[in-house]
């Protein structure tokens, strides 16, 4: 049966933007985020976790170290009673040094296929997809594979609001706070 989903950005919604989270103690989830997501999965959604991963293209951390990175997302949304049901991310940068990272790719967003690649492995239903992000890249993403989109105002939100949101020619169908605020609206149609 398919189900509705929520893409979520990693960096600046999940937890906080550290810039490139080259160390473990870097990674510090949102004190919301095991909450919203819990909600969500209590309420019959997936959760999916869609996020650039350039540092591996910079040579800033390998995609091993962003498997611990992950691991222990996953472990910290685990002790909360939830998970997540998958993530997907881009490891490309086209200024890579290394080729085979350096590729103008169909994944980085706000290009789809990291959507795509999700609707193609779990129970997605196409009807009933949404995204949030905090970045502007998250709201094209997310408008180009035909999702709701929220637009949240940690990481890069605020000022991403505060500098550009005069010049972006769509708007994200809902702001909020945080990624808590965020599910809220989804879960009481607000969106």
């Amino acid at each position: 049966m398919k189900k509705p989903t929520v893409f979520i950005d990693r960096d600046g919604t999940i937890n906080r933007d550290a810039g490139y989270i080259n160390s473990l103690d870097n990674f510090e989830v949102y004190p919301f985020a095991p909450q919203a997501i819990k909600l969500l999965k209590d309420n019959g959604y997936l959760v999916v976790i869609i996020t650039n991963q350039a540092g591996i293209a910079r040579g800033i951390f390998t995609e091993n170290f962003l498997e611990k990175i992950h691991n222990k997302m996953r472990k910290i949304l685990q002790k909360n009673g939830t998970d997540v049901d998958g993530i997907f991310y881009c490891p490309h940068y086209k200024g890579s040094k290394m080729p085979e990272y350096a590729i103008d790719c169909d994944c980085r967003k706000p290009k789809i296929k990291m959507i795509e690649d999700a609707i193609k492995t779990l129970p997605i239903d196409r009807d009933s997809m949404y995204m949030i992000g905090d970045k502007y890249t998250d709201i094209q993403m997310g408008i180009n594979a035909g999702c709701k989109t929220i637009m949240v105002k940690t990481g890069y939100g605020a000022g991403e609001i505060e500098n550009d949101y005069h010049n972006w020619p769509k708007k994200p169908d809902f702001i909020a706070d945080n990624l808590l605020l965020a599910t809220l609206s989804i879960l009481n149609k607000k969106i």
